[in-house]
């Protein structure tokens, strides 16, 4: 049987649900942070990178989680639940993502996890966690078949040296697909930001171990003050803030309705990486554009 998603929420002046307006600062964020990531990799090493940024978010959510919502304990029953959406969501998935995107090409990568809203749905109605109606199919298809045409303009290619690589990058969206609907059936028992540090915490042991190696081995001295601004972006905006919000729009709109803002996530840092990285966009990644906005339109009615 599926589990409801009609909840009452909260609109604006505009008409529009919060959840909708908070997913597009979500998407606006995680966009960004595309552009920001790649200035910060020329410096840091990927692993020690996630490990930092992780690190310190974990922190900074447990602060606040104990401003807000004092000591806790958890709910009888989840420590388990949430032990294992956090391995998935943090652990595997920044692994799997890390040493995937070093051996393909960005836009593989890009492409591979941009079918994580269609495994959203798909896993979600298999599992009786979601309903799928036509709309909602015929608007992921739209979105994700512009995701592919963005990615086609930018010349995508699919080599046998590069096999691994999509292979990990495949785990990589399922990882992210079990962590949404994951988090979608914690129920109401702990808010979105108790759930957001818990999973952090959860899957920071591994991702730290795994990145140890090349962190004693980076000259931290050499790394410049931009650098260091942009791993605090991507910590504070990147996992803090985007994160809740995720979380939170999983809780409230349903994981599907969630899932489909990723479609716009290379949108957003296609602009962003033009007039920074020099990356100019083609007239084919602007009908993939609005495939992308049609999608997302379509699949909240």
């Amino acid at each position: 049987m599926a589990v409801s998603t009609r909840v009452e929420q909260p609109v604006t002046r505009l008409g529009l649900p919060i959840t909708d307006l908070t997913m597009l600062l979500v998407v606006l964020i995680w966009g960004i942070n595309f552009t920001v990531v790649k200035i910060v990799l020329q410096e840091i090493p990927p692993l020690p990178f996630a490990a930092l940024r992780f690190s310190g978010a974990a922190l900074l959510l447990w602060l606040i989680l104990r401003l807000r919502e004092g000591p806790q304990s958890l709910p009888r029953g989840l420590l388990w639940k949430l032990t294992w959406v956090g391995i998935a969501g943090n652990t595997i998935y920044q692994v799997a993502f890390t040493y995937g995107l070093k051996l393909t090409t960005a836009a593989n990568a890009s492409l591979i996890i941009a079918t994580t809203p269609a495994l959203v749905a798909g896993f979600g109605a298999l599992l009786g966690i979601e309903r799928v109606r036509r709309i909602g199919v015929i608007g992921i298809f739209l979105a994700i078949s512009g995701v592919a045409l963005i990615l086609v303009a930018q010349g995508l290619q699919f080599r046998s040296e590069s096999i691994v690589g999509d292979l990990l990058l495949i785990g990589c969206a399922i990882a992210w697909t079990i962590y949404t609907l994951g988090v979608r059936t914690l129920g109401g028992s702990l808010s979105p930001l108790a759930i957001t540090t818990w999973t952090m915490v959860a899957g920071l042991p591994g991702l730290v171990l795994a990145a140890l190696p090349d962190m004693l081995r980076t000259n931290w001295a050499t790394v410049s003050l931009n650098v260091w601004a942009g791993l605090a972006y991507s910590m504070v905006l990147g996992i803090v803030v985007a994160y809740v919000l995720w979380n939170n729009s999983v809780r409230v709109a349903g994981s599907n309705r969630t899932a489909i803002y990723g479609c716009a996530i290379p949108l957003v840092a296609t602009l962003v990486a033009w007039p920074v990285l020099g990356e100019t966009p083609t007239y084919l990644q602007g009908f993939g554009a609005i495939l992308i906005v049609v999608g997302v339109l379509l699949s909240r009615r």
